[in-house]
């Protein structure tokens, strides 16, 4: 069943796009267009996105550091990153 009649978007194809993952409507418009032109078709792409479409999402909804881009090191204080700009640019000129 079409989706998106402005792009001939199918059901099936927003649910590759998903298992691709494209988790959001965004996502879904930006692999394919749907969603762009009328905007009829949004509601029924978040319906068929759903809760758990995306194992990111998932992580993200729990609050895990990891889908949130945390890493395991900490960032250097900033008087280390201040010391290090000014080498660079005068390095650069």
């Amino acid at each position: 069943m079409y989706v998106c009649s402005c792009f001939g978007i199918t059901e099936q194809q927003v649910r590759e796009h998903a298992g691709t993952g494209a988790c959001t409507p965004r996502q879904i418009a930006s692999a394919c267009k749907a969603g762009t032109d009328c905007g009829n078709c949004v509601r029924r792409i978040q319906q068929l996105l759903g809760r758990g479409a995306c194992p990111r999402r998932e992580l993200i909804d729990s609050g895990s550091p990891e889908a949130l881009g945390a890493t395991t090191a900490p960032a250097p204080p900033v008087a280390e990153v201040a010391a290090v700009v000014p080498v660079a640019l005068q390095e650069a000129a």
